[in-house]
């Protein structure tokens, strides 16, 4: 169920719909909540009518995630892996306490390495 709406788009700050993230980065609603079931940094906020809405961090894990699985070959376990191992070796944190701007920063640098590789093949 489907449902578009005319008018100015987003602000890039706002919060997104499963459907909106799903035609943003190409991937099916159904992998998306396949992904919230095998990844537990990826946890959209939930509201009434158990609605999704992804914050724009959440979207960047999506796009991080996707790039790891169809890009670079990794297996659902090996990003599983890799995305613990970014956030306790970028935070320092011995204490397994997650430094969320840490995580943020790893997703941001990511994501511009994987733009900037589009950008030579195109």
């Amino acid at each position: 169920m489907s449902r578009k709406v005319s008018g100015t788009p987003k602000a890039s700050g706002a919060f997104r719909t499963i459907g909106e993230v799903s035609e943003a980065t190409g991937l099916p609603q159904h992998v998306l909540r396949y992904w919230e079931t095998r990844f537990p940094q990826l946890r959209p906020v939930t509201r009434a009518g158990n609605r999704r809405y992804y914050r724009p961090a959440d979207v960047a894990l999506v796009r991080r995630i996707d790039a790891l699985l169809n890009a670079q070959g990794y297996t659902v376990r090996g990003v599983q892996q890799v995305l613990t191992q970014s956030a306790h070796s970028e935070t320092g944190a011995g204490d397994g306490a997650p430094d969320i701007f840490a995580a943020l920063r790893a997703i941001r640098d990511d994501l511009g390495r994987a733009l900037t590789q589009d950008d030579d093949t195109a």
